[in-house]
């Protein structure tokens, strides 16, 4: 544990871990087998595992970070989001309610709420790509595998099944 971090009751640092210097880890959050950088924080009830939290990056509260979750420099996982075996650039945004597995996103990216990266086909996993600076609406899924180019835009409850080039746009709804 590095200089000036400050560490909440009832956490449970365990394993090969590593936390950075000032670092806040928040009461009641999981650290087994991961690394946490110098200013990350960790806040109240999340789970990192095999997880590598970055430098000034934030995860939580109650977001999990499964084995592989490679979160990049202030990057923010927000409150019940889940990230598996997936690298997620500088500055990458999942605020809330969203499940990214088997997936890249470039730097820049927000992802709005109740997004879902659709990874299992019921026998193997598949991967998405997402590219920099692009906004994903919320309630959007990607169903992979797909990538999506730099500078793009995917309104809310769309459902992206085809790749996306660079600085396009996607809708895709039933009618009402």
């Amino acid at each position: 544990v590095g200089e000036g971090s400050v560490i909440f009751p009832n956490t449970f640092i365990t394993g090969k871990t590593k936390i950075g210097k000032n670092v806040v880890i928040e009461m009641g959050a999981q650290i087994i087998d991961s690394i946490v950088e110098d200013n990350a924080r960790v806040l109240a009830y999340s789970i990192l595992e095999g997880a590598y939290l970055r430098t000034k990056a934030a995860a939580g509260p109650f977001a999990r970070l499964r084995p592989g979750a490679d979160i990049g420099p202030e990057a923010k996982i927000g409150n019940f989001v889940e990230i598996k075996k997936s690298v997620l650039d500088r500055g990458v945004k999942v605020s809330h309610l969203s499940y990214v597995g088997d997936a890249f996103i470039g730097e820049e990216t927000n992802i709005g709420c109740g997004f879902i990266t659709c990874n299992y086909d019921g026998v193997q996993k598949h991967i998405t790509k997402i590219g920099k600076n692009c906004f994903i609406g919320s309630d959007s899924h990607t169903v992979a595998p797909v990538e999506i180019g730099n500078d793009c835009f995917v309104a809310s409850s769309s459902t992206i099944t085809k790749n996306m080039p660079d600085g396009s746009f996607a809708i895709s709804r039933g009618q009402q």
